[in-house]
């Protein structure tokens, strides 16, 4: 071949990388823990400073009626990472804490495994809550690269188990335990992240930032301790650790910046669950505005989460989608903008990609489920268009006691997104659907349980 039509030739296989490249986003999600319903400034909360992640929905796409897989931390990643009802994964619950015992089952397919079975490098930064054996960890389900804790929660700066006896470090890289002691977890987090970025800059990647913030313990900095020093208490330390994990996430979108990757990068920023109310968070700190509920039961504060996507150039600036939609739905939804094909298993989510794009586009859902823990009376909720059935209801807000008479709880949303009455006895043809599609969904679980063992 002559000299000038090799160059034209490379010049012309140059350019095909390039565009072919450029339709391989990559992929950030940014998944925080235990952070309310309305606790950002883009979502209308005004006593709380969160700049960098408003600046994300000013550059994207934010939901109003986006529901997290599950209200618990476990269940919410399980369904996020595989696009399946938690109970389809095997975690209806959240798993263990403790070495050597066993969370999400292998079989399972994660996105880390899709993406990089499609050619991206993969990267855990953070919290992982899903097992803590070789098998179940981060790098036996996908990812080439991680750091951060296994259970459910640490000391940011002992980096010990933050729950119960007896006393045990959780910090690992790669399947190796570390320790970093003294090190602020969420300045450790940043380092990870915009290393893994920096290595990773030249291919495709995708990283699951999974912060463990604002769970407790309700560590925020010295500067934002100070910020919010007159608010009650557990406010100011709640929105404390609430602008200390803004304050990371644009110290990596800064990074993304300077290493010229913004405009090819796909971000999507959501919470695991609504807020905490448990003892070890001073009973509360966070919002679920209007809503009933919070983490741990399925009233909306418990599964209503703040959401955002961005990519430039590709989805719209500043605007607002009022669709029902899901955590699950990230798995194809993200397939379907990387150009990946999905695996050929039963999937739950359905890409949301239209939504993203128009605010016209109808919701893929007609109709949902959530089941939290497992026996013979886990809570659960059908939902059909504005209607939700529960099934053994909580509340962990306390807004209302749950009597006798209300362990089948009907609400509808357009009358009144409070959840403050039950209106079963006034509907009592709602009930008996949404109790028959409760039946059929959890007999379409149980066949892919027993199909899959």
């Amino acid at each position: 071949m002559k000299p000038i039509a090799l160059l034209i030739l490379v010049s012309l296989l140059t350019s095909f990388h390039l565009q072919a490249a450029s339709n391989q986003p990559n992929v950030i999600i940014i998944y925080t823990d235990d952070q309310g319903t309305v606790d950002l400034g883009c979502y209308g909360t005004s006593d709380i400073h969160t700049p960098h992640i408003d600046s994300l929905a000013e550059r994207g796409v934010r939901f109003r009626q986006m529901y997290s897989p599950s209200a618990i931390c476990s269940a919410s990643r399980a369904g996020l990472l595989t696009g399946r009802f938690p109970a389809r994964a095997g975690v209806p619950g959240n798993v263990s804490s403790e070495e050597g015992v066993p969370g999400m089952p292998t079989e399972e397919v994660t996105i880390a495994e899709l993406m990089k079975g499609a050619g991206y490098k993969t990267g855990h930064i953070g919290k992982w809550h899903l097992g803590y054996t070789p098998e179940t960890m981060p790098n036996a389900q996908g990812f080439d690269y991680s750091w951060g804790h296994m259970g459910g929660c640490i000391d940011n700066y002992s980096h010990f188990f933050y729950w119960k006896g007896p006393n045990r470090h959780d910090l690992w890289r790669n399947g190796e335990h570390i320790h970093e002691d003294g090190f602020f977890f969420q300045d450790s987090m940043a380092r990870e992240i915009n290393g893994f970025i920096t290595r990773n800059r030249d291919k495709p990647f995708f990283v699951y930032w999974a912060l463990n913030s604002p769970h407790y313990p309700l560590q925020g900095t010295a500067k934002w301790r100070d910020y919010y020093k007159a608010l009650p208490s557990p406010r100011s330390k709640y929105n404390a650790f609430v602008s200390t994990l803004d304050e990371k996430i644009g110290e990596m979108l800064t990074h993304l910046d300077r290493t010229g990757l913004t405009d090819n990068t796909l971000i999507i920023f959501q919470s695991d669950h609504g807020h905490s109310t448990e003892e070890r968070t001073f009973f509360g700190g966070g919002s679920a505005g209007i809503y009933r509920g919070a983490k741990g039961c399925l009233f909306e504060g418990g599964i209503r989460v703040p959401s955002i996507i961005t990519l430039p150039g590709v989805i719209p600036e500043n605007q607002v989608r009022d669709q029902m939609v899901t955590g699950v739905d990230w798995f194809p939804t993200l397939a379907e903008f990387c150009g990946i094909e999905l695996p050929g298993h039963h999937i739950d989510g359905k890409s949301i990609k239209k939504v993203i794009l128009s605010k016209k586009a109808i919701s893929p859902h007609e109709t949902f489920y959530w089941q939290l823990g497992s026996g013979k009376a886990p809570e659960w909720v059908v939902r059909e268009d504005a209607w939700k059935l529960h099934g053994n209801p909580r509340d962990r807000s306390n807004k209302a006691p749950i009597t006798e008479d209300d362990q089948l709880f009907l609400a509808n949303l357009e009358m009144d997104p409070t959840e403050m009455a039950n209106l079963a006895s006034q509907y009592p043809e709602v009930v008996k659907r949404l109790s028959d599609l409760q039946s059929e969904y959890w007999k379409s679980i149980e066949k892919t349980l027993n199909s899959e063992k």
